[in-house]
């Protein structure tokens, strides 16, 4: 199933799945921005990991590099506008590939359930200001 999701997400919108992950977590992330050492950590990738996405990213022009003001050892990575238009363009699509693949083999009834085990998980803190 993830092989055949992210061979749509590549194919109709030129996004791995790592890449898609790191947008979403930018898109809603405050200001669009999170520490590159929280992305990493979220999504699940070291830091020589996040720093060659990131590196792809930020060439197709879809995130750039920030400072901290307090900390000069901290940078950001901030969702630039031509990501968000980037994401909002691929997250319909995306969606609907997850519900056709994964979301129509369950009831609403199982959707439900899933919906509140999947809730009982805890979730990653990565709101840290950037002197932290």
């Amino acid at each position: 199933m993830t092989r055949e999701l992210s061979a749509r997400l590549e194919g109709a919108h030129g996004l791995t799945l790592n890449d898609y992950d790191v947008l979403v977590q930018l898109y809603y992330a405050p200001e669009r921005s999170l520490r590159r050492v929280d992305l990493a950590r979220t999504v699940l990738l070291t830091a020589s990991g996040i720093t060659r996405l990131l590196d792809g990213l930020e060439r197709a022009g879809w995130v750039e590099k920030r400072s901290c003001a307090t900390d000069a050892r901290v940078t950001y990575a901030h969702l630039t506008d031509a990501g968000t238009a980037k994401f909002e363009t691929a997250q319909a699509g995306h969606l609907a590939d997850v519900e056709e693949l994964f979301g129509s083999r369950f009831t609403p009834e199982e959707r439900e359930q899933l919906a509140e085990l999947l809730g009982r998980l805890p979730l990653a803190e990565t709101s840290e200001a950037c002197s932290a």
